[in-house]
């Protein structure tokens, strides 16, 4: 049996002197939940299509399924493409019916999954509904509950989210959490974090085809320094001298109220280490508010400069 879902050696993908992927490595558990997180034109989708073979890598070698190309098990991986597309003559079950088949399935067994799907993801009313006539953001979900009708081992879905309202949104999620708790594999690109961060067991984040850094989200927090705000009239020049404090800075904020701090603190401190420093001192505090590094954070202070859009990929 193989140890990974999916693996990564070294693969790069040059468009003549521009490099889209640049010698990118990783390895994929099955059964977990994955992100490729970076800014348009990182380099996900170019990714993505080189783990499909749909493109081929300049260099590099990829292992998916325990295979040496995903068309040897194509039946076993369901995939999204960034550009959204359905037969808009179609009913709605008969395409995701169609789809499984297609991978497949037989037809009755395929005929249920839809009817199964289309109930679970709150879509039985519009089973009948020629593709034509639903919103976007419901055929971006048709074309979802399609990729995954045939019960795939891997699930490669393309900036799911991108066109899809904060409720739709929601149900994706449900849905991505159920295929990792029925133990499918699931890969999703996007570019914004809140998802992945909700999501993910582990991501890679990537800008100008680079890997920027590859791990969990516990990981990649931790290399954030987290936050602490102050406001007060009172000196907490001193708190510079705390072993906790990597960085304080001083922050512009309204005339007439107490001056305000961000105060930097490392990861194996507490933010009740201020709080006290603070009490002891009798330093008077009007405000006090702790907050975890986001993903985002980490993407701002990592990325940097490299996160500016690239060539398309």
């Amino acid at each position: 049996m193989y140890e990974s879902a999916l693996t990564l050696e070294n693969v790069s993908k040059q468009y003549g002197s521009f490099t889209a992927v640049d010698d990118i490595c990783l390895q994929i558990p099955r059964a977990s939940v994955y992100g490729f997180l970076g800014p348009n034109g990182a380099g996900k989708t170019t990714t993505m299509r080189m783990i499909l073979d749909i493109i081929r890598p300049s260099s590099g070698n990829i292992s998916i399924l325990g295979h040496r190309s995903a068309l040897e098990v194509r039946n076993r991986i369901g995939y999204l493409p960034e550009e959204k597309g359905l037969y808009k003559k179609m009913k709605v079950s008969t395409l995701i019916t169609y789809f499984a088949c297609l991978k497949g399935m037989g037809k009755k067994a395929a005929q249920q999954r839809a009817k199964e799907l289309l109930a679970t993801y709150g879509l039985q009313d519009y089973s009948d509904a020629r593709i034509e006539s639903l919103s976007k953001g419901m055929s971006q979900k048709v074309q979802v509950l399609a990729a995954v009708a045939h019960n795939p081992e891997l699930v490669i879905l393309d900036e799911p989210f991108s066109g899809l309202d904060p409720v739709n949104q929601q149900v994706l999620e449900v849905l991505i959490n159920n295929l990792s708790d029925n133990g499918q594999t699931v890969i999703f690109s996007t570019h914004i974090m809140e998802h992945a961060e909700r999501l993910c067991d582990q991501i890679l984040l990537i800008a100008g085809g680079r890997k920027i850094f590859d791990g969990s989200v516990t990981e990649a927090k931790s290399l954030v320094p987290r936050r602490v705000l102050l406001e007060t009239a009172g000196d907490v020049s001193g708190l510079k001298n705390l072993a906790a404090v990597v960085k304080m800075i001083a922050i512009e904020n309204e005339p007439g109220t107490d001056p305000q701090w961000l105060v930097e603190i490392s990861n194996e401190a507490h933010p009740q280490d201020i709080l006290k420093y603070c009490f002891d001192q009798g330093i008077p505090l009007s405000r006090f508010e702790f907050a975890e590094s986001s993903l985002h954070d980490v993407f701002v202070n990592l990325v940097g400069k490299t996160g500016r859009e690239q060539n398309p990929g």
